[in-house]
């Protein structure tokens, strides 16, 4: 929940894959951050009054017709600017520079020189440093009143600016990783730029949403959706200390979790368990496995799963009696990659954001951590004194295994990949690679193939362990497991897990795969 009376810088997504990248690295810099589309009237920017604005980068090109655009006066109200790639290739199209198809494409890690050592955005940064190039098209013609910042061997206006109106523009992605400086230089533009004091932090942002929660809901009764999750229990944790026995937390258990985890989410917040919550566990299993009997594409999986569980919701709250708030774990990542807040084209519905139902028989959604990104909210339930076990527990989607078994769910396959699974967390656990590995877990294929066991051919399903290292879960690279240990996985998966012959190790990155596989 931002607040209206903080700072804020605002990145204007034209497409880029890396959009949540850049408002994550502003976040770092202690200055809120929220994404918009290009589409985005500037009346209704204007009215944010937003200390920066960052343009984003983006597929097209900025000169073909139709292309995603800006008006000139995004350029002429005071507020700085920063494009980056196609951002910047924009500023220079708009404000009469020339942007053209580069006779070399520049793709990947590039030694970037700085020309202008005095400019405010390469403050602290070396002379020369790496950066990530993605661009087709460069910008051959500044546009007056700009100066270069910086070049590359193949990019003669590599960084430019305006420094009296406040214009910056980089041909590179200072965002990732991969740009050895990049979070000094989008440091410098909303501190020492934007004039951004960089007070915003996480304790304020608990603090502050316990406050608005309790003016919002008053006396009134709250039904949150509790998966044990952090995303879930932080949002648990922020409402039981803003309403206290006005808060029931309602466990679905919809037969897509993984071995056990039913049980040992209500021993954590149970009756017996350590927090003071009305908790209420519903066993939804039949029920789940029937409305998904025969469907195999991922979205329609989504949407079924999405649409029982505030059905369970709905039943649960007629039995509780009156209940004016639904409660959700929302955050960030997920409100932008269903399309909203930003221009990325949808990735996957998330079955708490894209895949409600039109209609919702309470008064109104609460979403508390729906401005933050995974790591944000972890801080926040530290916090909040949440223990750190649960706080850093394994991600687990929504939908659970339903978007881990690739294909129609049935009860069988959902066993399949429990005990694959299990066995595999286990011996991850056991090699001393949980604490260093983003996320990992086994998930089913729909591919079966002949193998041969104890003599006789069989013909059935092969497991896929998917294992990335990610910091903010818009990004991520595959894991580099020692080969002994995904060797003992994957004997024990065979051995041990009925109808599986056959292990796969899943090296895609994020681009161009996603974490999950459906």
């Amino acid at each position: 929940m931002a607040q209206d009376n903080q700072e804020k810088v605002i990145v204007i997504d034209f497409g880029g894959q890396y959009n949540q990248l850049v408002a994550r690295r502003v976040r770092e810099a202690n200055v809120y951050c929220e994404i918009y589309s290009y589409r985005t009237p500037l009346d209704q920017i204007k009215a944010m009054n937003p200390k920066g604005i960052i343009l984003t980068g983006g597929p097209n090109s900025v000169y073909e017709e139709g292309a995603a655009s800006a008006p000139k006066e995004l350029f002429e109200m005071g507020i700085p600017v920063l494009g980056l790639c196609y951002g910047a290739q924009l500023m220079m199209h708009v404000l009469g520079g020339k942007v053209e198809k580069a006779p070399e494409r520049e793709y990947g890690k590039t030694e970037i020189l700085v020309d202008n050592t005095a400019s405010e955005v390469f403050r602290n940064v070396p002379d020369k440093s790496i950066v990530w190039m993605s661009h087709n098209d460069y910008i051959t013609a500044i546009a007056d009143g700009f100066v270069v910042d910086a070049h590359t061997v193949n990019c003669p206006y590599a960084a430019v600016e305006n420094a009296e109106k406040k214009l910056y523009a980089f041909q590179y992605h200072p965002e990732v990783l991969h740009s050895e400086y990049g979070r000094e230089m989008l440091k410098n533009f909303v501190h020492n730029v934007c004039g951004c004091a960089g007070t915003w932090r996480m304790d304020d942002f608990a603090e502050n949403t316990v406050k608005a929660l309790r003016e919002k809901i008053g006396d009134g009764k709250v039904l949150l959706a509790l998966s044990g999750g952090v995303d879930s229990s932080v949002a648990a944790g922020l409402l039981a200390k803003a309403v206290g026995k006005n808060l029931t937390c309602v466990f679905v258990d919809h037969g897509l979790l993984r071995k056990d985890e039913g049980d040992e989410v209500e021993a954590v917040f149970g009756p017996s368990g350590q927090f003071d919550l009305n908790f209420i566990r519903v066993n939804a299993q039949e029920r789940y496995y029937k409305k998904l009997a025969g469907v195999t594409e991922p979205e329609q999986k989504r949407k079924i799963i999405g649409e029982e569980f505030i059905r369970v919701f709905e039943e649960e709250a007629k039995k509780i009696g009156a209940v004016d708030y639904l409660a959700q774990g929302t955050i960030y990542p997920d409100v932008v990659e269903s399309g909203l807040g930003g221009e990325s084209a949808t990735i996957k519905s998330h079955h708490n954001v894209g895949g409600l139902p039109e209609f919702v028989d309470f008064k109104e959604i609460v979403e508390p951590l729906r401005d933050l990104f995974k790591d944000e909210v972890r801080k926040v339930g530290l916090h909040l004194g949440i223990p750190e076990k649960l706080v850093f527990r394994q991600p687990f989607p929504g939908p659970g295994l339903g978007i881990r078994i690739i294909g129609e769910v049935t009860a069988e396959k959902v066993k399949i990949v429990q005990d694959a699974d299990a066995i595999y967390r286990e011996e991850i656990d056991n090699a001393g690679l949980n604490k260093t590995i983003g996320q990992y877990f086994a998930a089913l294929t729909n591919m079966r193939s002949v193998g041969v066991m104890g003599d006789e051919r069989t013909y059935d399903y092969a497991i896929a362990l998917r294992a990335v290292n990610t910091v903010d879960f818009m990004t991520a690279d595959a894991a580099e497991i020692p080969f002994e240990v995904l060797k003992k996985v994957t004997n024990r998966i065979v051995n041990e897990v009925d109808h599986v012959n056959r292990v796969f190790y899943d090296i895609t990155s994020k681009p161009p795969g996603t974490i999950e596989m459906e």
